[in-house]
């Protein structure tokens, strides 16, 4: 059959398309990396910037009186330490906290965790929102996150707060580390869970989204061990990546500035003694150059803010992203299976993993290596 070239109006564009045998053909992928080695930016507001980084025990939902008053207890202890980021040493342009500020860590069954999280936007990013106004500062932190059009799901979310106290973004966590505990799972939903439901909803470009700030290209994560997934965000323009945790690897942070050219910090939540959590697992929080090199860092368990400046503008002078061997590595990249599939959490409200040894049998049930 002969094709034919016609025109047609699709979503409000007009694109060429051929006809032939074949429906329409598939949307074109929108451009996520620059082939010459640039990367898109915003302008700069000033040549260096300060980011403080808070490590701090936030009370646990489980153990408030209700959710209410624990929810707005937290909230109190963010604002005293946005107010204290704001009031001494230099001013800050990010304030970073850690992945479970407003919640705290919680224990137990996906019904229980449901209750222990909070919408973005809501009345807590709102009442985060008029903080960082008043100290015109963007404040980052994370939260376990519930979303009406994702029902049942529990949601990691990092909201990102700007100057002008409105939500910038509120990113998800791209996946969950597999394999970490024996005999267990973690069931939060990530981007890869229900990864094709998250495309078609937010667009590919959410996948690995880059802002594009007036204090450099920025992004968050509360991803641990896993360098193709911070690989991805410098190949969009990444220049910050700030990272949240509860527990994390050192290592982890300096190597990921190191291997991607980028500044990066770390908050981690802190444990009071009466929580009975070894201290080990808590603060540590700290602050990367680009060749791993630590800046500023609090090795206790202890609650505090650190701080350092990062010469943004020096730093984006002549700056490519990074130079990956992608084509030589590409051959056995192509051949690798990886052992759970995409879309495992697709699944409907009432068919989710209950427990985290329900979210292990999924897994397995999933597995490509053992099944």
């Amino acid at each position: 059959m002969r094709r034919v070239r016609v025109k047609a109006i699709i979503c409000g564009a007009l694109i060429s398309c051929s006809l032939g045998l074949s429906a329409w053909a598939a949307p074109v992928t929108p451009v996520l990396v620059q082939p010459d080695g640039s990367y898109p930016v915003a302008p700069l507001a000033k040549p260096v910037i300060v980011i403080k980084v808070v490590q701090h025990s936030p009370l646990n939902l489980q153990k408030a009186p209700t959710i209410k008053e624990g929810l707005a207890t937290n909230v109190e202890r963010m604002a005293h330490w946005i107010n204290q980021a704001c009031t001494t040493g230099k001013k800050p342009d990010i304030i970073l906290f850690n992945e479970f500020p407003l919640t705290g860590y919680s224990a137990g069954s996906r019904a229980e965790k449901l209750k222990f999280t909070i919408q973005v936007p809501g009345p807590e990013t709102e009442r985060i929102g008029e903080l960082a106004k008043a100290c015109d500062t963007y404040v980052v932190f994370g939260s376990y996150a519930t979303d009406p059009d994702w029902p049942g799901h529990i949601l990691s979310l990092n909201p990102v707060i700007g100057r002008d106290g409105k939500l910038r973004k509120a990113y998800w966590k791209s996946r969950n580390i597999l394999r970490l505990n024996p005999g267990e799972e973690i069931p939060t939903t990530t981007v890869e869970g229900v990864r094709d439901r998250f495309r078609a909803k937010y667009g590919i470009e959410e996948e690995f989204p880059v802002l594009q700030t007036e204090f450099g290209n920025i992004v968050v994560s509360t991803v641990q061990l896993d360098p193709f997934v911070f690989a991805a965000y410098a190949m969009r323009g990444a220049e910050i990546i700030l990272r949240t945790a509860t527990l994390f690897s050192k290592t982890d942070v300096q190597a990921i500035a190191l291997y991607n050219n980028v500044y990066s910090a770390m908050s981690n939540i802190t444990f009071p003694p009466e929580s009975g959590v070894p201290a080990s697992f808590g603060g540590g929080s700290l602050i990367v150059a680009p060749m791993g090199k630590v800046l500023a860092e609090d090795p206790s368990n202890n609650e505090g803010i650190i701080e350092a400046e990062i010469p943004i503008a020096e730093f984006r002078k002549g700056r490519t992203i990074p130079r990956y061997p992608l084509e030589i590595v590409k051959p056995v990249f192509d051949q690798y299976r990886q052992e759970v599939p995409l879309n495992h959490l697709d699944v409907p409200a009432d068919k989710l993993p209950q427990t985290n040894q329900d979210m292990k049998k999924l897994i397995d049930d999933a597995s490509r290596w053992l099944n």
